[in-house]
């Protein structure tokens, strides 16, 4: 994908990510690639912990991969393999003993060349195991067994580069039009990206259903709760109706009341902290 610059360095969709790096280790790693124009990074999380932690995320709108082991989850042994579907709501997990993660984040709108048969809506706040949507099924082990971090992006590498995503333009085109929102704050309605796209509303909406999973008012909203949650947790203080109004919003009152009903708590409680 032109512009590309490796995996993304902010922590836009954790809810305190501070206090999550005292308790994991995380990193994301770049895929091969020819994988690269499809996905947006791997992610890899490891702990063991003392006590359990319960870490909170503001879903991207994005289709994850995910391999995992840790109790409670499946076969502790050989680890389990789901698709996960995007996040409708705040993401809650609790994480406790010793675990370990290896994830594919897809970027918006490549996850259907990987299983072009369906419409990525149908996954939308699912969670499936891997084996009912890819052939051949995913071995967890191979992914999680690898004590080095090298061997298990390998391992990532190798199973989907065997899937063999089919090339699609309008793969393409989703892509392209959830980045151009993601990164263009003048986009703020529906309607502008349409026309700007010289496409009818309606068409707009099915190409978001059939290929990233969520509408396109749906990915607006959830790019500027990112930001707003970002700004909370990295500034000492925020103009909030200042930050409202380069968001979009009507005023603040509104941003408030979307960040509360997303997050949990109005950001005046994280920003205090």
């Amino acid at each position: 994908m032109a512009g590309h610059t490796g995996p993304r360095r902010d922590t836009r969709g954790i809810v305190d990510a501070p206090e999550l790096f005292t308790h994991v280790t995380f990193r994301r790693r770049e895929p091969a690639p020819e994988l690269r124009p499809y996905l947006e990074h791997y992610w890899l999380i490891d702990w063991d912990l003392p006590e359990p932690y319960l870490s909170h995320l503001v879903p991207h709108p994005s289709v994850n991969l995910v391999f995992e082991r840790y109790p409670g989850r499946g076969d502790d042994e050989a680890g389990f393999a789901e698709v996960s579907g995007i996040g409708l709501e705040l993401f809650t997990q609790k994480l406790e003993g010793r675990g370990r993660v290896c994830g594919v984040q897809f970027r918006p709108g490549g996850f259907h060349p990987f299983a072009p048969d369906r419409p990525v809506s149908e996954w939308t706040g699912r969670r499936v195991p891997a084996p009912e949507l890819f052939t051949p099924p995913a071995a967890p082990a191979s992914v999680l067994d690898p004590a080095g971090e090298d061997e298990r992006i390998a391992a990532l590498d190798a199973y989907l580069l065997a899937l063999g995503p089919a090339p699609d333009p309008q793969a393409d085109r989703a892509m392209a039009l959830v980045e151009l929102v993601r990164t263009d704050r003048t986009v703020r309605r529906v309607g502008g990206l349409a026309r700007a796209e010289g496409v009818s509303v309606r068409s707009l909406q099915r190409l978001f259903a059939t290929y990233v999973g969520v509408g396109p008012k749906w990915v607006i909203l959830r790019y500027r709760i990112h930001e707003a949650l970002e700004r909370a947790e990295s500034e000492p203080e925020v103009d909030w109706a200042a930050l409202a109004a380069d968001l979009g919003y009507s005023d603040q009152a509104h941003l408030v009341r979307d960040f509360t009903a997303t997050v949990g708590v109005p950001p005046t409680a994280l920003s205090t902290r």
